[in-house]
């Protein structure tokens, strides 16, 4: 009987030919068990921010000195600081307030990010298809939470629009998903094959020469804040509650501060309301009483171009990455091209998200130049980076002047020598062949026929000798 089951079962295919799916069986999932994913990975990063949220401001208003603590006001300020994570300008009585810490949202969106990913394995995500619904589910309910959050603050002191609570968290909670996913459903590759490779290559040093000039921000505000440490322990007040939250404030605007600087290392600079502070010029102005600007110079000092010298060097560096593509020094150069405006591009974002509007007081606004920043960046990268590319990477070897090329020689030196064997032969042979008048002389006459032949064979031998001399002839 298994003999019989056999040989029903047996595949006639010849062995090797077997296809990928008989050998590897993909699981399929179900319809349930892909809604349950997708709804959990679009809550669970709203849950889990939102109390996170709550849970901060409660600890630091429990803190706080001369306040009472309420569990329920936590819960409801943490909608209003919810959409303050995901970059929404809120409206505290009738002032705006549009400079809103970058940490949050860092957080936030490593959150989605890590949910997104997370859902797109369970599903059996593998192409960019498969992560559509992951992104569109995530993208939709922080859009919708957002909206829900506007309309539930309407009456409270804080005012939110209902278009920017829907638009923005939802914008940049798809964008977190998308980054999430990438790796997963193979959108590298993707990307990989419709751009052309020398942009790839300029993308990839882009984002390098980014997060270098990120790094070289981070210095200069570490380094400015530790040479005013005595200014920094000053602004924290005795006691422990308000000294907590002037920390947790701080902290939260920590990256904002180190865009600042990043656009002060590259010449531009940045403005807290009056207050101007650039590579080549300054202007006087109050200061927030906050332990992140406590760095801020009081006055300007000639020795702050040197730290020019910071983004050069990052520029060479993006040039010694691209030093190697390609020996063509053009295709470097637009390699280089494609990495300026990529760094363009992130300080051009990251100036608009790290400032904003700040009240309608002395501190308003702060901001960094966005469009003259962006172009310096631009020059940073492709000045120094250009000229480092197109020396250090490798060149053709220019030719000798004078001197023929090798497939002349060989067609000038094998022309006699296929020509002379021929003509040889040909005289050889013609010399060797006679002419056929010269065969026609030199051939014997023909001998007399003998006396018993036919008068048929006399006739055609004598009519056909053609010999005018002969005798019979004569007579």
């Amino acid at each position: 009987m298994v003999r019989f089951m056999k040989l029903l079962t047996r595949d006639e295919r010849p062995p090797g030919e077997e296809p990928v799916s008989d050998l590897v069986p993909e699981l399929e999932v179900s319809r349930a068990k892909r809604v349950r994913v997708l709804l959990a990975a679009a809550c669970a990063p709203l849950l889990f921010s939102y109390t996170a949220i709550a849970a901060v401001l409660a600890v630091v208003s429990f803190a706080a000195d001369r306040t009472r603590f309420s569990a329920t006001g936590a819960l409801l300020a943490a909608g209003p600081g919810w959409l303050a994570s995901w970059q929404v300008e809120l409206d505290l009585g009738g002032h705006p307030l549009g400079v809103l810490p970058l940490l949050p949202t860092l957080a936030v969106g490593w959150l989605v990010a890590r949910a997104a990913a997370r859902a797109a394995r369970r599903v059996g995500g593998r192409t960019p298809a498969d992560a559509v619904p992951v992104v569109t589910v995530i993208a939709g309910a922080h859009a919708l939470f957002g909206v829900l959050i506007a309309l539930a603050a309407g009456g409270s002191p804080i005012d939110v629009n209902p278009l920017t609570a829907f638009c923005v968290p939802g914008l940049l909670a798809g964008l977190a998903a998308v980054a999430g996913v990438a790796k997963v459903c193979g959108l590298p590759a993707v990307v990989r094959d419709r751009f052309d490779p020398v942009a790839v290559r300029g993308l990839r040093a882009g984002a390098l020469g980014l997060a270098a000039l990120i790094a070289c921000g981070a210095v200069v505000f570490t380094a400015a804040t530790a040479l005013s440490w005595s200014t920094v322990d000053s602004l924290f007040e005795p006691g422990f509650g308000a000294s907590f939250g002037l920390f947790v404030l701080s902290v939260a605007y920590l990256p904002n501060a180190i865009v600042a600087a990043l656009s002060f290392t590259t010449g531009p600079g940045f403005s807290v309301g009056s207050l101007t502070v650039g590579m080549f010029g300054y202007q006087e102005g109050q200061v927030p009483g906050v332990p992140v600007l406590a760095g801020i110079p009081s006055h300007h000092a000639v020795w702050w171009p040197a730290l020019l010298l910071l983004p050069a060097l990052v520029g060479a560096l993006v040039g010694w990455r691209i030093r190697a593509i390609d020996e063509d020094p053009m295709l470097r150069m637009r390699a280089v091209a494609v990495a300026g405006a990529l760094v363009a591009f992130g300080c051009v974002i990251l100036g608009t998200v790290s400032g904003g509007r700040l009240g309608d007081g002395p501190f308003d606004p702060v901001s960094v130049p966005v469009g003259v920043a962006s172009v310096i960046a631009f020059c940073w990268i492709v000045v120094p980076g250009g000229f480092v590319a197109f020396f250090a990477g490798p060149h053709e070897a220019p030719e000798p002047p004078g001197e023929p090329e090798v497939e002349d020689i060989v067609e000038v030196e094998e022309e006699p020598t296929e020509e002379e064997p021929i003509e040889d032969v040909d005289e050889a042979s013609a010399e060797a062949e006679p002419e056929p008048e010269a065969e026609a002389e030199t051939a014997p006459e023909p001998e007399p026929e003998p006396d018993g032949a036919d008068d048929d064979a006399v006739t055609e031998s004598t009519d056909g000798s053609g010999d005018e001399s002969a005798p019979g002839d004569d007579r």
